[in-house]
């Protein structure tokens, strides 16, 4: 499967890692150009590229940039991408990316992101501790795998993404669509949970759509 992730932070970077590991082609592009990313592309046999090529013939796409830096990105990056999976790691940190009204006023985290991207995403990876992802991989049906939410509108690509966490070790739960995906968002109890499906699949249920104030403009 061609990969390719726009951000090479601690996520981006590890995934970066974990897909290539499994024998994925993946192109992996940042903010600051293709020759700052020499070391990665060294490591793991990635392919560094611009922001503008990353999902170019790509299967999947991982974006995993801070959320002010979205409306940033190319306009029309996903311009003809139809069928291609997008992955949406990102959360909403006021003190990070400024006030986004629309999100104060309850759009989701990844609704908001899609629609910035006019391309519908999955969200997955956003609570996820980057070392994790190098860490706590294991063999489908080890007791106690680590399991990973992820919520979206389209249900092949979810499927798409269920497949690639299996591959890299984690065991998944669906947290349903793009408008209940606040229940993994930063705040509630599955956020940097680190347990099994059934752990996961309890804190996903207990979560509250209030927002805490710590994660409010």
């Amino acid at each position: 499967m061609k990969i390719g992730i726009i951000g090479a932070g601690n996520i981006g970077g590890n995934l970066t890692r974990r897909f290539t590991a499994v024998g994925h082609e993946v192109s992996v592009a940042n903010s600051r150009g293709p020759e700052t990313l020499s070391e990665l592309a060294a490591e793991t046999g990635a392919t560094a590229v611009t922001v503008e090529q990353a999902p170019v013939g790509a299967d999947v796409v991982v974006v995993t940039i801070p959320l002010k830096s979205i409306p940033g990105l190319p306009s029309g990056l996903f311009a003809g991408a139809e069928g291609v999976t997008v992955i949406d790691t990102g959360n909403y940190y006021p003190q990070r990316d400024g006030r986004i009204a629309e999100i104060e006023e309850g759009t989701t985290e990844s609704r908001w992101t899609a629609e910035q991207l006019g391309h519908t995403v999955v969200k997955a990876f956003n609570g996820t501790y980057a070392q994790h992802i190098l860490d706590k991989p294991q063999p489908k049906g080890t007791p106690g795998r680590v399991a990973l939410p992820i919520a979206g509108d389209d249900e092949a690509a979810k499927q798409v993404v269920q497949t690639l966490l299996d591959e890299i070790g984690f065991d998944t739960v669906d947290a349903g669509g793009l408008d209940e995906s606040w229940r993994q968002q930063p705040g509630t109890p599955v956020y940097g949970l680190s347990a099994d499906v059934a752990a996961v699949t309890k804190a996903l249920a207990e979560a509250s759509p209030e927002r805490p104030a710590d994660f409010r403009a």
